[in-house]
């Protein structure tokens, strides 16, 4: 069996958001911009998911369910989500923008100093979007099956289908742009990879870029230590990216012996006190508050 992070390295060793903000990357330097360089030697996402799939020499029929690594239990995502996925690497290293993408991060920053704050995904209790995803909080769970995999979180009851039974996304004349997009994925021994497509044009965070309907995406995930499970991504969109741009996040089990955690069905939407609208100036507020009467309390 073939582990891809050990083989990437053998063959690779010979916004922004709050810019200036401190980073939260995962691992040392020296990896990250190993694994920076490994995105930036393919041109499309599809390129780096096919390279990773040869190197790992999958069979062809799907791996069987007690070689699967057991991802049970509840979940959280250990960072900031308010960082949001554009910071600066461990040594430093910003994303390089195109035009479009610079114009973007610059009116963020320019929205920021006007406290504006509007967010036309979650203000309105929209679903996030992938690869933001990655970076909202909640309870997540995850369900390994040999044939699929679901990466699921509280958030406005968000589940990412990932399909490792081997079918390939589906033909161009059937595509169209979805919040998680269309994911498929291998197994290579205990680790998961992922292309995703299919993507919706949509706000990667409060005033940061924007990505478009050519975003696409390869991940790698893999339990660390028993406690911890590790997404490696790699985001490419040449609208706002000049070169593809590669993000580590990882998410912490959740203590939960006596079982009295669980996932819950939750929408924002369900409470009223929670509708908002976008004022003249762009910032956001919320319509008017309705609480329960003295009698009631």
């Amino acid at each position: 069996m073939t582990q891809i992070r050990k083989s990437v390295v053998a063959v690779l060793a010979g916004m922004v958001a709050t810019l200036g903000a401190a980073q939260e990357q995962v691992g040392s330097a020296g990896q990250w911009q190993r694994m920076l360089e490994l995105g930036e030697a393919h041109e499309m996402a599809s390129g780096l998911y096919q390279a990773l799939k040869e190197e790992a020499e999958v069979p062809a029929a799907p791996a069987a369910f007690n070689q699967l690594p057991d991802w049970s239990g509840l979940w959280t995502h250990t960072g900031s989500a308010a960082l949001g996925l554009f910071w600066s690497s461990p040594d430093g290293t910003r994303p390089n923008l195109t035009s479009i993408g610079t114009a973007m991060q610059e009116e963020g920053v320019r929205l920021n100093a006007a406290g504006i704050n509007y967010d036309e995904n979650l203000s309105q209790c929209g679903p996030p979007g992938f690869p933001r995803w990655l970076i909202i909080p909640f309870l997540r769970e995850f369900i390994v099956r040999p044939e699929q995999t679901w990466l699921t979180s509280e958030t406005v009851n968000n589940v990412r289908r990932v399909y490792t039974d081997g079918r390939d996304h589906p033909p161009e004349v059937e595509r169209y742009p979805l919040y998680y997009g269309d994911s498929i994925g291998f197994w290579d021994g205990q680790q998961l990879v992922i292309h995703t497509n299919q993507l919706m044009a949509r706000q990667m965070g409060r005033n940061t870029l924007y990505q478009s309907e050519q975003m696409e995406t390869v991940e790698i995930w893999e339990n660390i230590d028993g406690d911890t499970i590790r997404a490696q991504a790699w985001l490419y969109d040449p609208t706002i990216l000049e070169q593809p741009w590669y993000v580590e996040r990882e998410y912490a089990r959740v203590s939960n012996e006596d079982t009295s955690l669980r996932m819950r069905y939750w929408h924002c939407g369900e409470n009223e006190n929670n509708t908002v609208f976008q004022t003249e100036e762009g910032s956001t507020q919320y319509t008017e508050f309705i609480f329960t009467g003295d009698e009631d309390r």
